[in-house]
């Protein structure tokens, strides 16, 4: 008689549940959810082993494609965004209006001289109970986060060590507070598309707006400033033509993925009007560093929107800055030309920012723990009461080299994401949205980095939403594809043998 094998006790497979699309794991090794990727065994040949990645598959392979066919991304592992924060999000887009629209210069009163700190209270109002209930912590802790905490310890404590204690205190607790707060406020609430395009929207609105102020009184020989620059909106973040430039600077490359993501000729057109007015508009305050940072954006999206055709967009774009340059206004060439030679600046203000560069560099090297306290630079250091116009220096000599490196991580660790996202995404149809947004938002802090090389904006609005967006378009990319974004490291040359490359998982070289 044939002996009766044992079966084990096996759930039936359901159709159209998890397991059926999931291979079963060995009882002896789980699949634990990880950021890295787990340790091979080095006696097992190369060609039997599985690099185990719980929330990221092998950023080397396109989008869709695994290590291992059989692994597909941990359920585990994927990033939920809860739906909520609906209130929040209402009282943000609300506060984010009336920092743009500033009603309190054109309708003075206490009531709207208040009222984006009422709004922003009453976000942070809606946003606490909800945070705690949705999430159950303060705020969610992506390294973005982690740094704009250390950069704001780092400014608190440098306050007892500043020079002018009420000085730095009310730098501190102004707008460089508000920033922070609402950051962490953006990076929570904004959980979807829809949320995150509302946003955008609004900035390219309130660009549009400046943009035709800018050209308005250009019409109507209202040069103010200097006798031939266009002057900004009001007196807030708006007021310095510089400034105005440099937020319209980053606007144009998210007005450029709108374009490209358009699926109507009409709405195309839309964009492209905007374009055309934001860059009409940035010529018209002859800003020399929005110049610079508007040059690098233009070729830095010709290098990426169309890899295969490259050098024809960087020479498109050359062509087009070169007919800009001739027909901009008077002067405005000569006026880009001092950039080079600043003996061609009428007002010699060139010389006057080299000179407060050179001098808070040299503050940074002799005060690099804590600087000597935020907002001191101008009052206390410069010889002609100006800002040392350059962000960097700005921070460094304010609040010493910690805060330069957390300020600078800040805006770089998103930068390199929006490019892993570009990468990722590049050529899958159904991710086309994350490609360009992304690539626009990898632009938009392009130009601000370039463009802050020239003004002293580190305490300002601009940066901060921009990083807040960046995070948002990550934090939906991981959420919609189930995929962790981490920054793809380049396979390490042997040291041994310049032909073979060392794979990071298994450690085997391949010729």
């Amino acid at each position: 008689m044939r002996r009766r094998t044992e079966q084990p006790d096996v759930e039936p497979v359901r159709r159209g549940s998890l397991a059926a699309h999931f291979p079963v794991q060995s009882d002896y090794e789980p699949v634990i959810a990880s950021r890295a990727v787990r340790k091979t065994d080095p006696t097992v040949p190369a060609a039997g082993r599985l690099s185990i990645v719980s929330k990221v598959t092998n950023n080397s392979a396109p989008l869709g494609q695994f290590e291992s066919p059989a692994l597909p991304p941990s359920p585990e592992g994927k990033l939920q965004l809860k739906r909520g924060h609906g209130l929040t999000y209402a009282a943000l887009f609300l506060f984010t209006v009336i920092l743009y629209a500033r009603p309190a210069d054109f309708y003075p009163s206490p009531l709207t001289a208040s009222l984006a700190l009422i709004v922003a209270l009453a976000t942070v109002a809606f946003y606490l109970p909800t945070q705690l209930s949705l999430e159950g912590t303060l705020t969610a802790r992506p390294r973005e986060v982690n740094l704009i905490l250390l950069l704001c310890l780092t400014g608190l404590l440098s306050i007892p060590f500043a020079m002018n204690r009420a000085e730095a205190w009310a730098e501190f607790s102004g707008t460089f507070i508000r920033c922070i707060v609402i950051f962490v406020v953006i990076v929570n609430v904004v959980r979807t598309e829809a949320r995150l395009k509302g946003l955008l929207l609004l900035a390219l609105v309130t660009g549009v707006w400046l943009s035709v102020g800018a050209i308005n009184d250009y019409r109507l020989g209202l040069m103010t400033v200097e006798g031939y620059r266009a002057s900004g909106a009001g007196q807030g973040i708006f007021g310095n033509p510089n400034d105005m430039a440099l937020h319209l600077v980053t606007l144009v490359p998210i007005a450029v993925a709108f374009l490209l993501r358009a699926r109507t000729l009409a709405v195309k057109a839309l964009h492209g009007v905007c374009i055309v007015l934001m860059t009409a508009a940035i010529m018209l305050t002859y800003s020399r560093g929005a110049f610079v940072g508007l040059v690098v954006v233009a070729l830095f999206m010709g290098w990426r929107v169309a890899p295969k055709h490259r050098l024809v967009l960087m020479i498109g774009s050359l062509v087009v800055f070169a007919g800009v340059l001739a027909i901009a206004p008077a002067g405005y060439t000569l006026r880009v030309a001092s950039i080079l030679l600043p003996a061609l600046d009428p007002v010699g203000s060139a010389d006057a920012r080299r000179g407060e560069l050179f001098r808070s560099a040299y503050i940074a090297l002799r005060h690099p723990i804590l600087g000597i306290g935020m907002g001191n630079y101008a009052a206390e250091m410069s010889h002609r009461a100006l800002v040392t116009h350059n962000s960097y220096t700005q921070v460094a000599a304010e609040m010493g080299m910690t805060a330069l490196v957390s300020y600078l991580m800040f805006i770089v660790s998103p930068l390199r994401k929006l490019g892993q996202i570009a990468r990722e995404s590049f050529g899958v149809r159904a991710n086309s949205s994350f490609y360009y947004l992304g690539l626009g938002l990898q632009a938009s802090l392009i130009g601000y980095l370039v463009c802050s090389f020239f003004a002293s904006v580190a305490y300002l609005w601009y940066v901060y939403y921009l990083v807040g967006y960046a995070v948002c378009l990550r934090r939906l990319y991981e959420s919609e594809t189930g995929r962790v974004v981490v920054i793809e490291k380049r396979p390490r040359r042997s040291l041994t043998n310049a032909g073979s490359v060392i794979e990071p998982a298994s450690g085997a070289a391949t010729t």
